[in-house]
């Protein structure tokens, strides 16, 4: 696995760099892993046909709207798919393995893809697949501003509320949670880097 650090990044940036590892990948046949975070914004998907209060930015992910801000573990995951539905559950296994170690309380909600504690949302994730290539990948809440991200219910769900491992007090740096991520990737992938 070919890992990638570009610390934080506009999400327009962002989004070039990933297309332009998503076409280095669909060449070189290896899975590329983008660790990053962004500046304060809010995509949407293209499904998503809400009219928000804040100001937005379109995403060709699918689902509706997603809070991306400094101290959020973004990992994009430009990896080869033959099978969608497989690489989705080493990403989860990857993630749910990660929890367990960290914040135990953690679980997966198939009906709303995503990360809760009860109501309060702590990771989101979506997926797009091209040429044989994910795109788009998962974004942790580490320790971000929740009065931002309380500005809207996480993918517009009702009776959803945003936290974070901070908010949970589980206080691990960015540079920490990034380590456990690669390290949880490389064992649901059986990858080396």
């Amino acid at each position: 696995m070919i890992l990638h650090k570009w610390g934080v990044v506009d999400y327009e940036v962002a989004y070039e760099k990933m297309r332009d590892v998503h076409t280095e990948a669909s060449k070189d046949k290896d899975n590329h892993l983008i660790l990053c975070s962004h500046p304060s914004i809010f995509t949407v998907g293209t499904d998503d046909c809400g009219k928000w209060s804040v100001k937005t930015v379109k995403s060709d992910r699918g689902g509706s709207i997603t809070c991306h801000s400094e101290g959020q573990a973004i990992a994009y995951f430009c990896f080869q798919v033959t099978e969608p539905l497989l690489f989705y559950r080493s990403v989860k296994r990857a993630y749910e393995d990660l929890f367990s170690s960290i914040l135990p309380d953690v679980s997966y909600d198939k009906g709303n893809p995503g990360y809760y504690i009860e109501n309060r949302k702590i990771a989101s994730l979506g997926f797009r697949y091209r040429f044989g290539v994910s795109l788009h990948g998962v974004a942790l809440n580490v320790d971000v501003d929740l009065s931002f991200h309380n500005q809207v219910s996480p993918c517009n769900i009702k009776g959803i509320v945003p936290t974070s491992l901070a908010n949970e007090g589980i206080q691990l740096s960015l540079d920490e949670v990034n380590d456990s991520i690669v390290r949880s990737v490389c064992k649901a992938f059986d990858e080396t880097i």
